[in-house]
């Protein structure tokens, strides 16, 4: 729950950042900060180092071990601040963009702050503390976006989003060190820190093949289209599939540790994982189907008119957002696994999928890529479930009677919206609080059809009673 309302208000915090400063700001502004995103990306795969993940899904762990780890996350924070600096004219050079160099070279600043706490998160992660680490993402999203938007009020620039970058770090590492008690000491013994090393290792592999696959469409459609054309798809892909991630991502925080403990239970561990699995699926897929049927409307209700052009690239990258909230949690079963290495190899192979989708569709623009991506999560998915349910307690045939009722009930609904797409108000705003009941309403009568689906709806039932009885104690 601590989790899940953070997530709430984050995604609500991105929502209104998106809209304002949409409003604020220009689309070029956003090209710009696009342009430096994926190098960036890239330099901070190597900051943590996948040492997070091992500390939280270690059995035991001692404080020598997570002190050597703090040092290496240090070390590797401060490296790649200079690298990041050092890389700022060459990226410059290969978009044929100044403006470039400074923006890049200036993010080596949140990135140096982030390292120090790495590792009291984890420790907090591991302990389960949600309430305290979902209080420090809320205040340091709220420090986040306050600032960026009082910021383009007063001097509307892509120094704005910067400038909120910087603010939210400095932020989230006073109160992570102020939340968590454990304090480094000088670097000594490593005890087994070296065989956490290498589990993080599989994962910084990971990392570094899907950043191709997470990165490579910035850089393409920057290079061959230019900032405008990179706005229209930053936006479309900040306001659909980023929020989709900002889901799925931090349930890792509760998944990992959880699964991690019932590794030994296999029936727990399953009946853990596909319960949230549908859970997910339930509250992310009918706000998607929405979203694809009705973009056209959406984004220029949302964003204004001048982004009207974004609509075609939201729709398409909304197919990819139907199965991405199935795909995106097979990490927590990798890592709770401890099938780091299996990991590294699906990274490598999800790249491949997404380089030859860019490529193929940088020709047509971002409307192309968006498209082409959208294919290739299709392709890649029974590929993906194949090679996790080779192993471990979650088999093929449990994700597929846990999943497929949500997954043809959100593309059933999206032939609905569209059918009924003409018989709905001319005004934006009612159109879409129809569609949106419309939506989730036919998503649960789909899904009660199925023995799953009654499972799924009978459960959020009795959570909304418990938080009623809750708030009226």
């Amino acid at each position: 729950m601590a989790t899940g309302s953070a997530q709430a208000v984050k995604l609500g915090l991105q929502f209104v950042s998106v809209i304002m400063l949409s409003r604020l700001l220009a689309p070029d502004d956003f090209g710009l900060v696009a342009m430096a995103a994926p190098v960036l990306a890239f330099m901070g795969m190597f900051q943590s180092l996948g040492l997070t993940q091992a500390t939280v899904q270690r059995p035991k762990i001692t404080h020598e071990e997570v002190n050597f780890l703090f040092w290496i996350n240090v070390l590797a924070s401060i490296s790649v601040a200079v690298a990041v600096v050092a890389i700022a004219p060459v990226a410059s050079r290969f978009y044929n963009e100044p403006r470039v160099a400074p923006l890049i070279a200036a993010m080596a600043l949140p990135v140096l702050l982030m390292g120090s706490g790495a590792q009291h998160s984890a420790l907090m992660n591991r302990r389960m503390q949600f309430g305290r680490l979902a209080m420090i993402e809320v205040v340091s999203g709220v420090a986040t976006l306050a600032t960026a938007i009082i910021w383009a009020s007063m001097a509307p620039s892509y120094w704005a989003l910067w400038g909120g970058s910087v603010v939210g770090a400095l932020v989230t590492i006073i109160m992570t060190w102020s939340s968590s008690p454990w304090r480094p000491s000088r670097p000594g013994h490593a005890g087994d820190g070296w065989s956490m090393v290498g589990f993080g290792a599989n994962l910084t592999g990971f990392n570094f093949a899907n950043f191709f696959a997470r990165n490579l469409d910035n850089v393409l459609i920057g290079r061959v289209w230019g900032n405008q054309e990179l706005g229209l798809y930053e936006r479309a892909y900040k306001l659909l599939l980023f929020p989709l991630s900002q889901i799925t991502n931090p349930l890792s925080r509760v998944m990992v540790p959880t699964l991690s403990r019932m590794i030994d239970e296999p029936h727990r561990y399953r009946h853990a994982y596909t319960r949230v699995i549908r859970l997910v699926l339930l509250a992310t897929l009918p706000g998607v189907a929405l979203s694809i049927a009705m973009a056209d409307i959406m984004i220029p209700f949302l964003l204004g008119g001048q982004w009207a052009k974004s609509a075609t690239i939201f729709a398409w990258l909304g197919f990819a957002g139907l199965v991405q909230p199935l795909n995106n949690p097979s990490g927590w079963l990798f890592v709770s696994q401890g099938r780091t290495r299996e990991f590294l190899y699906w990274g490598l192979v999800s790249s491949v999928f997404s380089i030859i989708a860019f490529v193929i569709g940088i020709s047509w623009g971002a409307t192309g890529i968006a498209m082409a991506y959208a294919l290739s999560e299709y392709l890649k998915t029974p590929f993906l479930w194949w090679y996790v349910g080779r192993n471990g307690p979650v088999r093929v045939p449990d994700i597929l009677k846990a999943t497929w009722p949500f997954l043809l009930g959100a593309h059933l609904v999206v032939l609905a919206l569209w059918a009924i797409g003409p018989f709905l108000p001319e005004t934006s705003l009612p159109a879409l609080a129809l569609g949106t009941v419309f939506s989730y309403a036919a998503m649960a009568a789909l899904i009660a059809l199925t023995a799953a689906g009654r499972e799924t709806l009978q459960e959020v039932i009795q959570v909304l009673r418990g938080g009623v009885h809750r708030l009226r104690r």
